[in-house]
């Protein structure tokens, strides 16, 4: 698995739907470069179990993204039509109507691949023939990218565990606080909480403060 932390998140054009009814062709993680944090994830697939319910999750929370300057994208090896079938249908009837955040559609598995996040690889058969080795879908990967593109925080679910999205949420806190006061966030910190100075007597000071 490769630890894209600290590197620049791989570019992409894809299909997408937006607004939860659009499809467009070129959708792009560029747009938000210098202007917007961005919460990438990945899911298997669409019309399944565990997936509605994180993407509804990240949609019952989206003003809290949108508070934090933060963008919030999805993406499955899904076409861009069967997106947009699933937005279209009711909760109660598995679908997601009412998600307005993009979902990306990556139906060559490109961006999985570029992401390492695909659960198998393609590779030929002794006729020479490009055969599909494991499952065509996306592990749960997410990926907290900044506004200069890069990837500062990583974590890939296997596909029946599903994500937090508060544990989302407070990554994100984690990096702008330390990108406003340049304070690093230790162990279970949120925001609010005090954070600590990355020196020895900064250490001291907050694991003092911490068993008074």
């Amino acid at each position: 698995m490769a630890v894209l932390v600290g590197k620049k998140a791989p570019k992409f054009k894809a299909p997408a739907v937006i607004n939860g009814n659009e499809i467009v062709q070129d959708f792009s993680l560029d747009q938000y470069v210098g202007k917007k944090y961005v919460v990438f994830f990945f899911y298997p697939a669409d019309f399944t179990f565990v997936c509605p319910t994180e993407i509804l999750a990240f949609q019952e929370k989206i003003k809290e993204f949108e508070a934090r300057n933060t963008a919030v994208v999805g993406c499955s090896t899904d076409s861009e039509f069967s997106h947009w079938k699933w937005l279209q249908t009711d909760v109660k009837d598995g679908g997601i109507k009412g998600v307005k955040f993009p979902l990306v559609a990556d139906l060559s598995k490109t961006i999985s691949e570029n992401y390492d996040v695909l659960a198998g690889t393609y590779d030929y058969n002794e006729e020479g023939e490009a055969v599909f080795q494991g499952t065509p879908q996306a592990y749960r990967g997410l990926f907290l990218i900044d506004k200069q593109g890069i990837v500062r925080h990583q974590v890939v679910n296997d596909m029946p565990l599903g994500r937090s999205v508060e544990e989302t949420l407070r990554m994100v806190d984690a990096l702008q606080y330390f990108e406003e006061h340049g304070e690093v966030c230790p162990a279970d910190w949120h925001k609010g909480q005090k954070a600590l100075k990355a020196t020895q007597d900064g250490i001291r000071e907050f694991l003092s403060a911490k068993q008074n």
